[in-house]
């Protein structure tokens, strides 16, 4: 008897749930059209600490429990043809919060908008002038003698030409995420520059740079089912705020790029796609022959199997190509994104790059000025 009265009531009570959340669809659909939900991110607090064109060198406060606690400071170099706010996306879900959890002192080098001005810049430019430029004001700033090093995406490849090119340069350690050095493995975006006739003259813009929305088909151009399947995804989520929080911050991130200047873009499919120099050891920067074996400093290397922008075959075989003696891997069954925002990067990367980094630091005295 009991049974047969509990069943009318669980139908009564998905009928109410579904009634309920198809009224939040609406809501949120609503506020979706029309622009007027939007989601902040980009919101740990930071200080612009030093400006270079339109480089910028921010320092993130931690405000935490304990200050900062581990040194050397710790230096995130971003991708060159995307915003840098994915790495700080939302409240809880940032993973520059969760550095200043842990007690480090955290610098990012972003790139800003690249204009007309920036047209001429080159690889050396990035990784001879602007690297070396950002690591002497942190040391300046913090008053260490190091820094730890972290690149993500294709701020990974910078990153690594410095330490190779400049094995001098003050690292205390080296650290990259889905970072790609064999380019035939990208798949299409590559495939049109060696076999598809393709001149990097065809994309550039008036101002001579790779102009954003080409940079965003090309990684559509990965995956083209995706723009279908997150609408699918979307519409059965929609009711829940947090998902939707969630998809709004990090869609709008995957459709935001910015230009890549275009020198830099012409060595790039020069030298690291067509020459494949990274993975062949055949790369020059400043008229001196740049060999990664040269990075002897500790290493991690942090890599997606579900990647669609920097497939596991492109950033495979870095691993084998430092010279480092203390050097590791990990392999996580994640996208791209999720290797620095939702639960794979909660439970699994940042953890682990919290590890790596900290088996690496020492103990500091908290700076009562962080906490104020």
């Amino acid at each position: 008897m009991a049974a047969e009265q509990a069943a009318p009531q669980s139908v009564l009570d998905r009928i109410r749930r579904d009634v309920e959340r198809n009224a939040l669809r609406a809501r949120n659909g609503i506020g979706l059209v029309t622009g007027t939900r939007r989601v902040r991110t980009g919101l740990t607090p930071k200080d612009v600490v030093w400006r270079h064109g339109r480089c910028e060198l921010w320092h993130y406060r931690n405000a935490g429990e304990g200050g900062v606690r581990l040194g050397p400071p710790l230096l995130i170099v971003f991708s060159l043809i995307s915003r840098s706010y994915i790495l700080d996306l939302t409240p809880g879900n940032s993973f520059v919060e969760r550095l200043l959890d842990a007690g480090f002192d955290v610098y990012l080098l972003d790139w800003g908008e690249p204009d007309e001005r920036d047209a001429r810049n080159r690889l050396e430019d990035y990784v001879d002038d602007y690297l070396p430029a950002g690591i002497r004001q942190v040391l300046r700033r913090s008053g260490a003698d190091e820094v730890s090093l972290l690149g993500y995406c294709f701020g990974g490849d910078p990153a690594l030409l410095h330490a190779a090119h400049h094995p001098d340069s003050p690292l205390r350690s080296l650290s990259v995420m889905a970072t790609p050095v064999d380019f035939a493995a990208m798949g299409p975006m590559a495939a049109l520059f060696t076999r598809g006739g393709l001149e990097l003259d065809d994309v550039l813009d008036d101002d001579g740079n790779v102009p954003p929305h080409v940079v965003l088909q090309s990684f559509r151009a990965l995956k083209p089912t995706a723009e279908v399947s997150r609408y699918v995804t979307l519409w059965d989520q929609l009711w829940s705020d947090e998902y939707l929080d969630a998809y709004q911050a990090m869609t709008s991130w995957s459709d935001d790029h910015i230009p890549f200047p275009g020198a830099a873009a012409r060595q790039t499919v020069d030298m690291l796609v067509r020459d494949e120099g990274l993975l062949a050891d055949r790369l020059e920067l400043g008229g001196d022959r740049v060999h990664l074996r040269d990075i002897t400093v500790p290493f991690l290397n942090v890599l997606a199997r579900r990647d669609h922008i920097v497939p596991e075959a492109a950033a495979a075989p870095l691993i084998d190509l430092v010279g480092s003696p203390d050097r590791h891997e990990l392999r996580l069954d994640a996208g791209h994104i999720g290797l620095v925002v939702g639960r794979t990067a909660a439970r699994t990367t940042i953890p682990t790059i919290i590890d790596f980094l900290r088996r690496r630091s020492d103990a500091v005295a908290p700076d009562p000025r962080e906490a104020s």
